[in-house]
């Protein structure tokens, strides 16, 4: 394993104090469940204190768990009830593997990756945690990710498809297991889509164009005067997820990667440009609210089953679900619903494509990375996290994951174990036929762009290209603007000649 690097993420230096003591060691004091969440952390960190004292036959059990391997995993809601079922995944391989035991820290999807970072940044992070495969670069150049393709047996990484196991590559190297793969995409009122004109089921099956999305949308805006009470389109572009509609959309107009296949950096390419200003249109024409900035995730949502939008993103296959459930709840007049929301069936939809570009559907790949800081945990101890990973990732735990989420399992002892569980009922087939598709257009994997070149496109992604295009969509920077800024920083960083220029 190279050297590790520590690296810096703009986060306040008292923000390490929060690293979990010892996290991630090979023996750790036993607590009452293997699953706590973050507010334990400080409590856990006294217990460990104890663990000096003098044993007596009162703590035998403790001093026996204390021998054990234990792996240490930061797992955030992946699912809807997959931080309920954590505990009896964990128990049912601790029994099975008495061993080893898997000791869970869960987190909020808005801060595990800053938690994770923390600890990485201090040089103890957890054995496990579960990341997004395009952050997986900056963890291989610190040099903390763990190539457990030396301790993971052949079988376990034959479980998964090829194409899919490569997001958790880079090089040679295989730093851990796929979760699933999740088309983000986006999604419209079938009703509105319908009454505006929109042959939906033909875009599910050829796609549309920019300017035929462009036109499209322009049809489901619907204003009295000034007051617009439904936008054709919009995307939660609050904080960082700016970056989800710039990543998804970007695909689409001939830059499926921030590098080229000759390992230049795609995104100073004049047709930046061209993509930067079709969105700021899109914006310009009414289309879209002009406060795109404060719309979150939630409050997307909301707008859509309150008919304030006719589309809306990211969409993802489960949307279809919750669309579902809502409608029930309004049947039943259920106080539970989304007040003032309206019955509707979700459609799932492509994003277009833009002059240049092709239909590169963005899939989430997300999984479960191994870690190791600096304490250079033995061969035996790394066998087992490769083991625990590779348990979170595959069989029933896959199933019921991707069952939830609308997914197809991506490894066959996934596929076997969904096939046991009982059908979901009145599933749109229109939409499951669209998320198929989409799936075969995902773009391939990159392994062969190096960690450090990865690292630093995300780099000018966090610091250059989100904040920039928050500015964008706000009205506050122009597209040229922006576009000048990230050619400067990739100059900076890549050199001209390692860029694209044309």
């Amino acid at each position: 394993m190279k050297g590790k690097k520590l690296w810096g993420f703009g986060m306040a230096a008292v923000m390490a104090a929060s690293v979990i003591a010892g996290c991630g060691a090979s023996t750790a004091n036993e607590t009452k469940s293997s699953v706590k969440d973050s507010s334990q952390e400080t409590a856990d960190a006294g217990n460990a204190a104890d663990s000096s004292k003098e044993s007596s036959p009162a703590n035998e059990k403790e001093i026996a768990a204390q021998e054990k391997d234990v792996v240490t995993a930061l797992l955030p809601p992946v699912s809807a009830t997959y931080q309920d079922k954590i505990n009896s995944y964990v128990e049912a391989f601790n029994k099975d593997n008495p061993e080893v035991e898997i000791q869970v820290t869960t987190a909020s999807w808005e801060d595990v990756t800053q938690k994770l970072d923390v600890q990485v940044n201090a040089g103890s992070p957890p054995d496990i945690a579960f990341i997004g495969s395009d952050g997986l670069s900056k963890y291989v150049d610190s040099g903390m990710a763990v190539d457990i393709s030396r301790y993971a047996d052949e079988d376990m990484m034959q479980d998964f498809d090829q194409d899919i196991l490569n997001y958790f590559k880079n090089g040679d190297g295989m730093y851990g297991f796929p979760a699933y793969c999740e088309v983000q995409c986006i999604g419209g009122n079938r009703q509105f889509l319908e009454d505006s004109g929109i042959d939906w089921k033909n875009i599910q099956e050829e796609g549309w164009s920019y300017d035929e999305f462009r036109d499209a949308i322009k049809k489901g805006v619907v204003k009295d005067g000034d007051t617009i009470s439904r936008y054709g389109f919009l995307f939660a572009c609050s904080g960082v997820a700016a970056k989800d509609y710039f990543s998804i959309f970007v695909r689409n107009a001939g830059m499926p990667s921030a590098f080229d296949k000759d390992l230049k950096y795609a995104y100073t390419s004049t047709q930046m440009l061209s993509f930067l200003k079709d969105l700021r249109t899109l914006i310009d024409d009414g289309s879209m609210p002009k406060e795109l900035g404060s719309i979150d995730a939630g409050k997307r949502w909301n707008m859509f089953l309150t008919g304030q939008t006719m589309i809306t993103g990211k969409g993802l296959s489960s949307f279809e679900k919750s669309a579902a459930d809502n409608n029930e709840k309004l049947k039943n007049k259920d106080n539970s619903a989304v007040e003032n929301s309206i019955e509707l069936d979700y459609i799932v939809l492509p994003v277009p494509v833009f002059e240049g570009g092709e239909q590169q559907s963005y899939g989430a790949v997300d999984g479960y990375i191994c870690l190791s800081g600096e304490r250079n945990p033995d061969e035996a101890h790394l066998k087992n996290v490769a083991k625990a990973a590779y348990y979170l990732a595959s069989g029933e735990r896959a199933a019921q994951t991707c069952q939830e989420l609308y997914l197809n399992p991506i490894c066959e002892s996934g596929r076997k174990a969904y096939d046991t569980l009982p059908s979901i009922e009145n599933k749109n087939e229109n939409n499951t036929k669209a998320v198929q598709k989409l799936l075969t257009q995902v773009g391939e994997a990159r392994p062969d762009i190096p960690a450090d070149l990865s690292a630093s496109a995300i780099k000018i992604e966090d610091e250059i290209i989100v904040p920039k295009f928050q500015g964008l969509l706000a009205g506050e920077v122009s597209p040229e603007e922006m576009y000048q800024a990230i050619k400067d920083a990739a100059y900076e960083r890549f050199g001209e000649d390692g860029c694209v220029n044309n």
